[in-house]
């Protein structure tokens, strides 16, 4: 019974240890000018957006909160 539970750890251990090192990768510093392409901007689609936002308030009955919003008292 141990054989088989050492097997099956071992292989566990291994299937984990290829699923969790797939994803990790690092971008080289001249890499970085392609990931910050606008193509690769997910609000590069003007009506996109527009459409996006109105299926949000469409659904939740609330608006705003995607922009840059103030802070300080609230006096303006």
């Amino acid at each position: 019974m141990k054989q088989i539970f050492k097997k099956i750890s071992a292989w566990a251990t291994f299937v984990a240890l290829i699923v969790f090192s797939v994803g990790c990768t690092t971008v080289e510093p001249y890499q970085k000018g392609n990931l910050s392409d606008y193509t690769m901007r997910s609000d590069r689609d003007e009506l996109a957006s527009v459409m996006n936002s109105h299926i949000q308030f469409s659904r939740e009955a609330s608006t705003g909160g995607e922009g840059v919003g103030g802070g300080g008292c609230g006096c303006n």
